[in-house]
């Protein structure tokens, strides 16, 4: 069983920065794909950026220049650090990953249970 599990949202002045983290635990034989995503109230969930195992890194267009994604595959944890927030960066934030298990026969996909960020003007 594979469990993800982030942390660092929180509520952050317009022009602030933060650095949620999701670190993944359980029977894990490899991870491929380590991603954040958001939704906001309304709205459908977007990818925000995703970082490939061989290093390979994409963005949405909206965070470009802004945010900057980087994992740690000695601790299967990936971060997203996020500069000059703005009011519409608001949204509850999920990381996803491309997870082989032990024992698996394929990846699958896991998500964790998201970290509300909250920016004010």
């Amino acid at each position: 069983q594979v469990q993800l599990v982030e942390s660092g949202g929180g509520l952050v002045q317009a022009g602030g920065s933060l650095r949620p983290s999701c670190a993944a635990s359980g029977s894990i034989f490899s991870i491929n794909s380590m991603g954040w995503y958001r939704q906001a109230p309304g709205k459908q969930r977007e990818l925000v950026a995703r970082v490939m195992s061989g290093g390979s890194t994409n963005y949405g267009d909206s965070v470009k220049g802004r945010f900057t994604i980087s994992r740690d595959n000695a601790k299967n944890t990936v971060y997203l650090q996020m500069n000059s927030l703005k009011p519409e960066d608001t949204a509850a934030y999920y990381c996803k990953m491309g997870v082989w298990a032990v024992g698996a026969r394929s990846w699958s996909d896991h998500w964790g249970q998201g970290t509300q960020v909250t920016v004010s003007s």
